[in-house]
């Protein structure tokens, strides 16, 4: 009788390796961002940084590594409104200023006493123009008007990287990046990865009458793909099937009150 051989099993490929990129850092933006791009973006693609500000991300980032296209309001161009082509980029860099004491039309806006550096890097001074909204609703507008111009710069699955930060605005809590990935989805965009950085230092507070919110001290890279197919863009899913009718329960309540 013939003796049926077991096919051998096939051993998986790669090396075994702890030297992985992980999703949680407790470094800086000059040390985490090299460990995004290298992952998301091939070396040599187009890269427009529409927030270059200080150029902080690219810091550790040998010259000519990328084709690096660097703007930013000092230098005259708006991350809204981009001189580049349609689907000219392989990948836009998305930094936008995220306080919203900075979107305010009086002369009561952060960036000045103890937030001089953060206006230095984020901001002109001045309040970005053509915002309908304000407070921190004016951050998240600025965010999507953004992602709407890097939308059509990018070329099909080009890769969107941005910066963001949770705050907690007139007493509320606002979840930016939450608020940032359903908007994005909305657009077409898929979100690819996500990582958190968690400061070294401790923010410094002057007064405190009753803490009502846990302190920042992280913010995030959302990472995402332009034109994704449509199994990746189901990765985020609203259960209409169960909400709709607690929709129209809640309004009828609202109305009762």
């Amino acid at each position: 009788m013939k003796q049926i051989q077991k096919a051998k099993r096939k051993s998986p490929s790669g090396c075994k390796t702890t030297d992985l990129i992980f999703t949680s850092y407790a470094a800086t933006n000059s040390e985490v961002f090299p460990h995004i791009i290298r992952l998301h973006v091939p070396a040599g693609s187009k890269v427009a940084d529409v927030t270059y500000g200080r150029g902080v991300f690219w810091k550790e980032i040998p010259m000519g590594e990328y084709r690096l296209y660097p703007s930013d309001l000092k230098t005259g161009t708006d991350c809204r409104t981009l001189p580049h082509k349609n689907g000219e980029m392989d990948c836009v860099v998305l930094d936008p200023p995220y306080m919203e004491g900075l979107f305010r039309e009086d002369e009561s806006f952060a960036g000045q006493g103890t937030h001089t550096a953060f206006q230095e890097h984020y901001s002109n001074g001045q309040r970005p123009k053509n915002l309908s909204k304000k407070w921190h609703d004016a951050v998240l507008e600025l965010y999507v008007q953004a992602a709407v111009e890097a939308k059509r710069v990018l070329r099909k699955n080009g890769i969107l990287i941005v910066k963001c930060q949770d705050e907690v605005s007139a007493g509320i809590q606002r979840l930016t990046h939450v608020e940032i990935i359903v908007n994005l989805h909305y657009l077409g965009f898929y979100p690819k990865d996500l990582f958190v950085l968690t400061r070294n230092n401790k923010a410094g507070v002057s007064r405190v009458v009753k803490q009502l919110h846990a302190r920042k001290n992280h913010s995030y890279f959302l990472v995402f793909e332009k034109e994704a197919t449509v199994s990746k863009m189901n990765s985020i899913a609203i259960m209409t099937h169960l909400l709709s009718g607690q929709a129209r329960q809640t309004d009828l309540l609202h109305r009762d009150l």
